[in-house]
Parts: structure tokens; sequence; C-alpha cells
């Protein structure tokens, strides 16, 4: 299905049905059906709406580079749009940084029941000696390579570096959405971690690189009243490294019985 907010065509699918809503916000890059198993873990009792931000999947991309408050105000718009009014928020990496922010917040049209955040990103991480040399060294060389002149004179040197640096996820996103990453990874949500008040459930896989147990843990520490589940020899997308036993866990959750 799709929703014209704000001159944005926005892909969206519910599923489900029942008195209780789940939203489902997504991790960076990817579409909303990477999070079907998520939703069917639990819209045998709760309608479950899953959506691709703008820039992600088949919704259209933003007219400019956007920060974490941009998507989220945004956010809200699709909340009213669709008539929701109170729901549990359910959000992979990207996603759970929304939410933080969303949570955090004095006023949003909407009531937030419950929150899982899924391997969630928000904690600015803590670089070494070394992945700080290799920052201002790149910092440096994109200063010299950014000059008309030497672009002209070494092209294919200059191509080749910049096809060689950042995240994959930088490297497959259109100019615009490279600006919207590189305005969330460098802002720390820790200070607003303390503001969630409600209930919160964290699950996240021990082998996650992108967003280390670490974060897990000062997540844990910081949000008043959560729970943490670990998901042994899982990564990012500890979800879909071990379905059912992510499948059991929001299962108890959200109090969903076997027969249902």
């Amino acid at each position: 299905m799709n929703i014209n907010i704000d001159g944005y065509n926005i892909n969206y699918c519910v599923t489900g049905e029942g008195e209780e809503t789940a939203v489902i916000l997504q991790g960076w890059g990817t579409n909303l059906h990477v999070y079907d198993s998520v939703a069917s873990a639990i819209n045998g009792k709760m309608r479950v709406i899953q959506f691709d931000l703008p820039g992600f999947g088949e919704s259209d991309e933003p007219r400019e580079a956007w920060n974490v408050d941009a998507f989220t105000d945004f956010f809200c718009k699709f909340m009213e749009a669709l008539g929701i009014k109170k729901a549990a928020l359910i959000g992979h990496s990207y996603g759970g940084r929304m939410i933080i922010k969303l949570a955090s917040r004095e006023s949003i049209p909407f009531e937030i029941t419950n929150i899982v955040l899924i391997d969630s990103a928000g904690v600015l991480p803590v670089r070494t000696f070394r992945q700080k040399v290799k920052i201002r060294r790149y910092k440096t060389l994109k200063k010299i390579f950014d000059i008309k002149v030497v672009y002209a004179l070494f092209p294919e040197l200059v191509d080749d570096w910049r096809s060689r640096q950042g995240s994959e996820d930088y490297k497959n996103a259109s100019p615009v959405m490279r600006s919207c990453l590189v305005m969330a990874v460098n802002e720390d949500l820790t200070e607003l971690l303390p503001k969630i008040k409600q209930d919160t459930l964290l699950i996240w896989g021990d082998k996650d690189t992108a967003t280390p147990i670490r974060d897990a843990k000062i997540m844990e520490e910081k949000i008043p009243n959560n729970g943490l589940c670990i998901l042994e020899g899982c990564g990012h997308f500890s979800f879909l490294e071990k379905p059912a036993q992510f499948r059991e866990i929001m299962r108890a959750y959200f109090s969903i019985g076997a027969a249902e």
C-alpha cells in the first residue's frame, strides 16, 4: 500500500488484527519486508504496521538531507495520517535511534505504550587512538581531493580513493542519504536514555559489530524500566539469525500464548 504525506509516496503494509497496534521502524538501508518475521511473531494478537522511511525501500527519497529529528517529525505525520493514537514501537538499528528521540520528547501526537529496541543505534562509539588517526587522515585527504584543480589533475586517483571510503551503508547510499547517515552516526543519544519512561525490551546479538553489546549495556544502565535479552552468536540482524528464539522472546513480552 501507499500513502502520500507532504508530497512523499510512502510504502507500508498492515498485518494482523486486534485492539493493540505495533509499528516497526526499520534499520538503515533496509526495506520493510526484512521485518516480516518480526511482524509475524506478534500479528496473531496485534495489528502490526511496517513501512519504508523516506529514502528506504520503495518510499520516495527526501528532497534534502534530514537529520534524525526530521525523520522523527515525519514519522509523527505518518502516525497521524493513519489515525494511530496509541502503539508499541519496535525499532531495529536506525529505527531504535528514532524511538529514543520520540520517547524522550515532552510531547508527541500519539502514545507510546511500550518499546522494543533490537540492536539499536544511538550510542556514540568509543574510538581508539588508531581510529582517531584514521579519521584525521581521512578529513585531511578529503579537503585536498575536494579541490577542483587536484581532481582535474588526478581524477582516477581521487575517484578510486572515494570509492573505498565509508561503510557499505554509506557507499550504497545516494548523496542525500549519505548526508543523512553522517548526521545520524555523529549524534550521541546517551543523555536522552534516562528520559524514556516506557517499559523497554532490549534484544541484542552479542557478536554485533555495528552496535556492539557495550551499547546494550549502556542502555540497560540508563533506561529506567528495561530488560535485556542477549542472543548468543548473533550479529546486527539478531532477529534473522535466531528467528525461533527471537519469536519466543517477542511472544513472551507481548503476552501471546502458544495457542494464539
